[in-house]
């Protein structure tokens, strides 16, 4: 059966370009079998096309190859390494830069000399730190339409990379969902600078893309089309016990609705059934939470 599923795997990857060029490169390229159609999904449209590719851990010069044989001759294929010997890819017209991707400055000057990219594919030391400075720093660099690809987020949930940890990779791109969410006025759980410049995330198993659209990036306001009313009543809590509870107040103390210290009351109470009802619907939601 494992025979047959790994046959079955090949034909499905031998039918991607990207991975065509994976096999044709002469040089070393170490990748995860699941990567490959994520790669099609994302960075098919860019083929052929004059863009600039940054990507995090050359070293053995494989990937460099191909990707520069998947986008084309037209694309600034750019490679970053703390290994010197990395340098040796700058014959075959590649450009090498050597510094930590951890380290803040390097990115400063990186972008000083290179400006801004189209992507950025993180394929380097996969630790909390890596990730996340690669990520702030590397993000306001990026051109619209652009994107971030971050890979081998598994090792958020390591502990040879020092995982699981409220402050793993993973930890913090939930924190920049919650602040991408912030940009709807009612909300107000988070506001890194990113979510003026992310327009949304997509996970993947292992992959975490940032898909960089600024024009996106705005407050949401409700709107109408100005159609037909059928004045239809609001059923979303009819028969809970906030529901019920609420009926029961206003049939029983009518005059909550017009006074102005009573409706605070009111509006008190019903604030206590709200919260009631958030406790039970915990207990019962807790079992989705594996």
């Amino acid at each position: 059966m494992q025979h047959q599923i790994t046959a079955a795997t090949d034909e499905l990857l031998e039918g991607l370009e990207i991975y065509r060029c994976y096999k044709r490169s002469k040089f070393l390229s170490l990748k995860h079998s699941s990567y490959f159609h994520v790669y099609e999904e994302l960075l098919a449209k860019y083929r052929g096309r004059d863009i600039t590719f940054v990507e995090i851990g050359v070293l053995n010069g494989g990937s460099l190859f191909m990707w520069r044989d998947y986008f084309g001759p037209s694309a600034r294929v750019i490679g970053i390494d703390v290994n010197p010997d990395a340098k040796r890819w700058e014959e075959f017209g590649f450009e090498i830069f050597l510094g930590s991707q951890s380290d803040e400055r390097f990115w400063d000057e990186l972008f000083s000399l290179v400006g801004d990219v189209d992507i950025v594919l993180d394929d380097g030391g996969h630790i909390n730190e890596q990730q996340i400075v690669t990520t702030e720093k590397c993000i306001p660099h990026i051109k619209e339409g652009g994107m971030l690809i971050v890979e081998d987020t598994h090792t958020s949930y390591i502990a040879n990379f020092g995982n699981p940890s409220r402050y793993s990779f993973i930890s913090y791109c939930k924190a920049l969902m919650d602040s991408i969410n912030s940009r709807f006025p009612a909300v107000r759980i988070s506001d890194n600078p990113l979510n003026q410049m992310v327009s949304s995330i997509h996970i993947y198993e292992s992959i975490v893309c940032f898909r960089i659209d600024r024009a996106r990036c705005f407050v949401s306001s409700p709107t109408s089309n100005s159609g037909i009313s059928s004045n239809s009543a609001d059923f979303r809590d009819r028969g809970s016990l906030l529901h019920e509870g609420i009926a029961v107040l206003k049939r029983k103390l009518p005059f909550l609705q017009t006074v102005g210290i009573i409706r605070l009351i009111g509006s008190k109470l019903a604030s206590a059934m709200y919260s009631m009802r958030s406790k039970i619907q915990s207990r019962k939601l807790r079992r989705y939470f594996h």
